[in-house]
């Protein structure tokens, strides 16, 4: 017998999550920081790390990490925090918490991939409500599946990936208002937006706030974390590994968040490329170009198969988005890269329409 026949169909049905091979070519497929850390910085966090007690296991708590999130992001009071190996991890234990018999998890749709997988994964009903063809939110949609539904918990992107838009915040409001269980505002792009839920996490009996250190220029050491009330997390601390963040991820998160302002300024100047970017995108012709608050621009073009693999080519690896919801028919994802790497783009773009 074969691995797949002991393995649970709808396991065996997936794809594994893809990760495309960059070596030798300009990296904008990921949503990453571009950039290094400064020099002066990376002297500094070699002397904390080597002295991290790699002999020991991670403080479960974090080391103090979850005090310094909510002081370094101005979170409310009230809020209580969890950590997580990513904001994956956490997207894990929330749906494994929830998954109760008939337990259903709601999504506009096209969002971040790992929501339906992990409904998957734990064995809650996927609900998927499409968004309207510009990618902003179908509220009368959601509302109508929240009632019919009423699911366990809502994962709403904020701003959304892949696409780029920040719903409106009195949209993400009234569904706070309708859900009858946990909403979580996934603010993984939160350094690159004009709103933010976090003022209200802790103080909204329903929503968790969550976050990660990745898009922020921290994607190597798998730091999120996720901020809501004192009963939630408690529930989601049930099934959080006790060590899931280990002793270096600690260690350098914590460095990171003595120098916040160093990544801020980052941010603010991938803020003015995304601009500078989204203009030059706009000046090709054939392409229509989505308006984004992240750290990446999605655009349509005439064949996103053939500008992918010219771009390709080119030495330039973008996110070909085609063929993975009807929704993002021939669109393709850029991220924001540095400058150099966004003129690389706009001069190679135009030859791999």
């Amino acid at each position: 017998m074969s691995a797949q026949d002991w393995v649970r169909p709808e396991i065996a049905a997936l794809s594994a999550y893809h990760v495309a091979d960059a070596a030798g070519l300009i990296k904008l497929d990921a949503m990453e920081n571009p950039f290094p850390l400064p020099e002066p910085l990376q002297a500094e966090l070699g002397q904390r790390l080597a002295k991290a007690a790699l002999n020991r296991y991670p403080d479960p708590h974090g080391a103090g990490l979850q005090s310094k999130l909510k002081t370094a992001f101005a979170m409310p009071a009230e809020a209580r925090v969890i950590l997580g190996n990513g904001s994956d991890e956490l997207i894990t234990l929330i749906c494994q918490a929830l998954a109760k018999p008939g337990a259903k998890l709601l999504a506009a749709e096209p969002s971040f991939v790992m929501y339906k997988m992990n409904a998957v994964f734990s064995r809650l009903e996927y609900i998927g409500v499409p968004l309207k063809a510009d990618f902003t939110l179908d509220l009368p949609a959601m509302l109508a599946a929240i009632g019919a539904h009423q699911p366990a918990v809502i994962f709403l992107a904020y701003p959304n990936n892949p696409t780029g838009p920040r719903y409106g915040r009195a949209e993400v409001e009234a569904i706070l208002d309708a859900a009858p269980g946990m909403v979580v505002v996934d603010e993984a792009y939160s350094a690159f937006a004009s709103d933010s839920f976090m003022d209200l996490a802790g103080r909204h009996p329903n929503l968790v706030v969550m976050r990660t250190l990745s898009k922020l220029g921290l994607a190597g050491i798998r730091l999120g974390y996720a901020a809501g009330p004192a009963d939630w997390i408690a529930e989601l601390e049930k099934v959080r590994p006790p060590y899931n963040i280990n002793v270096l991820s600690q260690t350098a998160a914590l460095f990171a968040l003595d120098h916040l302002d160093v990544f801020k300024e980052q941010a603010a100047l991938l803020c003015t490329e995304r601009t500078r970017l989204a203009m030059g995108l706009k000046a090709l012709p054939g392409m229509t170009v989505f308006a984004s608050e992240a750290n990446f621009i999605t655009a349509r073009v005439p064949d996103a198969l053939r500008t992918f693999a010219a771009m390709k080519a080119a030495g330039i690896l973008i996110k070909c988005l085609h063929g993975s919801h009807p929704l993002l028919e021939h669109c393709l994802r850029f991220t924001v890269g540095t400058p150099a790497e966004n003129d690389s783009v706009l001069a190679a773009l135009p030859n791999c329409l």
